[in-house]
Parts: C-alpha cells; structure tokens; sequence
C-alpha cells in the first residue's frame, strides 16, 4: 500500500490505498486517521481496491477552515474519488466517518454501491450532545492533550484498557498528532450536521450497521429505532466504540459476509 496525496481547497489531502478490483473507502473517526484501519485493509486488499483517507484536519490532511462539515469533508472525499477516477465506491465509516459516508451518499447518492457504518448514527447530535461538545471545544482551547487524554480513555471499558493497553497508547499516540485547529473544526462540524435518517429507508444501495454491546458512545435502542422498518442490516459484536481494536476478527466477518466476500 502507497500513501498519496493531493491538493484540494488549498490544502493538502492525503490517502493511502492498495490492491486492485472494486473499490473500499474507509473513513476513519474523530481524532483517528487511515492508520486505524491498517488491518482491514490487509485482509481486502487482495479482492479489493482499498482506500483509506485521512479526513480534514486529520493525519497528514489539512484544514480548510474553522469548521469543517461533514459535507466539507464529502466533498473532500469526492475530490480524491474524482482525482483516481472513481465512480462508485463502497465505503465503510467509522463513528465520524460514518457521519462523512452519509453526508456523501446525500451529495453524491449514484457513487455510492453500499454503505457500512461501524458504531456510528445516522441522527443528528441531540441537544444534550451539543453540549458535550461546545465544553469539548473549550477544553482543546485550554489543554488540546489533556482533551485527547480524557477522550481516548472514555472511549474504552477498564477491561478493555487492561487488554489493549500497547494498541490503546497507539491510538492516543496517533490522537495527540491531531491539530487544535483540526479536533474544534471537526467538533463543530459533528455538532451542526444533518440528520440522515431518511437514507436508511430510503437508499436504493445496501446498508450495513455494525454496533459494539459494550459502546457507550452509540445506544443500541437508538439505533434499533432508526433501523426499525428498513433494509438495514445490523450485527452486533462483543467490543465497544473502538470495534476494529477490540473485536477486528468479528468487525472483518461482518464486512466480509456483506461485501459477499465469503
């Protein structure tokens, strides 16, 4: 696999991709970056084109603003789909990222061939959420680490700490590269977006929900209520919010058996 990149908006976007075939765009999360999905892409990249980008104000990918939306971010995705001569792709977006594939597949609905959401929603941040991230952003201005630190601990159970102790302080290591401008504009940019439910219902593409039992992040009743009536797919798997570090076996079964791999 090659790490690439382009220029878009006056900043540079980078990607990393490999293999040949139908093409897979991963879409990594908040403070996260294509790294996170270094295995999956191993496993896909012999019966796939695998994509994975670092999203604005991530990895070794710019900003373009003081906020960045989730459409900014599609059509950041768009310029790099557009630059490698993509038409349609499937992608697979982890909780940020998952907000990112949604917010393109209302952009850019002939592009998309499916849609895999890994521990991300389809609604829009609740008020009670918009909250938390208003508070979130004044703690990056004051203390951007000691932010990070409170962030990637949450984002795991004592267990799961105590287990994935190395792999966790890799993550955080990865976290604190993140810009302070880069986590306030993707912050802002989770809090003002669009509610998308409408494209479980109604997308003409499959779609698949991956949610982990223990994730305190996404609340299983919450996304049984948005699937409920739709062509959804969903499957649940032991782990939290950070599936793919956790359970990565059961997270590539899962995109495997509906990317008719098997």
């Amino acid at each position: 696999m090659t790490t690439k990149q382009i220029t878009h908006k006056n900043t540079t976007l980078s990607f990393t991709e490999g293999g040949k075939g139908t093409a897979l765009v991963f879409l990594h999360g908040f403070l996260e970056n294509a790294t996170m999905w270094q295995g999956c892409m191993r496993h896909f990249e012999s019966k796939y084109r695998v994509i994975a980008i670092d999203l604005l104000g991530h990895g070794q990918t710019g900003c373009t603003g003081y906020v960045h939306s989730m459409e900014d971010m599609a059509d950041a995705v768009f310029a790099i789909l557009t630059e490698l001569k993509l038409r349609k792709v499937s992608f697979i977006g982890h909780s940020m990222g998952g907000y990112v594939a949604l917010a393109f597949a209302e952009l850019y609905p002939d592009q998309v061939r499916s849609l895999a959401l890994v521990a991300s929603t389809s609604r829009a941040d609740s008020p009670e959420r918009r909250i938390v991230r208003d508070r979130a952003m004044e703690l990056v201005k004051k203390n951007s680490s000691a932010f990070v630190t409170m962030s990637i601990h949450n984002l795991f159970s004592e267990a799961a700490h105590q287990r994935f102790a190395p792999e966790i302080a890799q993550v955080k290591e990865q976290a604190l590269k993140t810009s302070k401008q880069g986590m306030i504009a993707a912050l802002e940019g989770m809090k003002i977006r669009s509610d998308r439910e409408v494209i479980f219902h109604f997308a003409p593409y499959p779609i698949l929900l991956i949610l982990g039992l223990s994730d305190t992040l996404v609340a299983q009743q919450d996304a049984l209520d948005q699937i409920e009536g739709s062509p959804v797919q969903l499957v649940t798997t032991a782990g939290g919010h950070m599936i793919h570090l956790e359970n990565e076996p059961e997270l590539i079964d899962a995109l495997t058996a509906f990317l008719k791999l098997k």
